[in-house]
């Protein structure tokens, strides 16, 4: 699945309001660019993505199935 097709389907999927989906399409768009970007610039994008993903925390406890589904 290509970014375009990723967030389509966050769209489609309300998944605007689901932070770890939007961390994904971040890294896609990434993974896409990443022939056109200088090796410390791709690492340094990969670390901030890191970094935010590492923030969001444990969140979803208590509420996994509602967040995630089954």
């Amino acid at each position: 699945m290509d970014s375009k097709a990723l967030a389509k389907y966050i769209e489609a999927t309300n998944g605007i309001s689901k932070p770890w989906l939007l961390l994904q399409l971040r890294l896609k768009k990434l993974e896409e660019e990443k022939n056109c970007l200088p090796s410390h610039e791709y690492l340094a994008k990969v670390q901030e993505i890191h970094e935010d993903l590492m923030k969001l925390g444990e969140w979803w406890k208590g509420i996994e199935e509602e967040s995630f589904g089954k």
